[in-house]
């Protein structure tokens, strides 16, 4: 099963590249399984180990620096169809974030 996630900055109108991320799975506590960053087109694919609940972590002071308002963004989310592809993205400004399930 994968999942993807793609970072957009809906200020600029542009993918967001480079941006650290996180997943973690709840395991009576929250476990890294995966990590990475943003491609060019601010795009992450990884593998999820199956159902369960996880979060995703971005680093998102890495684009916005140091003095962010949001310098990280945790997306808690629950899996339990685990022969599906999910796709959780995150629109990104300065002093807002939206997130949805995807395709």
């Amino acid at each position: 099963m994968t999942l993807s996630t793609h970072v957009l900055d809906t200020t600029r109108g542009v993918p967001v590249r480079g941006v650290p991320v996180r997943l973690e799975r709840d395991e009576s506590g929250w476990v890294p399984v995966a990590d990475g960053r943003t491609d060019d087109d601010g795009r992450l694919r990884v593998e999820l180990p199956g159902p369960g609940r996880y979060r995703l972590v971005f680093d998102t002071a890495a684009h916005l620096g140091p003095d962010a308002f949001f310098p990280e963004i945790t997306v808690a989310f629950q899996v339990t169809t685990p022969d599906r592809h999910l796709h959780v993205p995150l629109l990104l400004s300065p002093f807002g974030y939206t997130t949805y399930r995807g395709s």
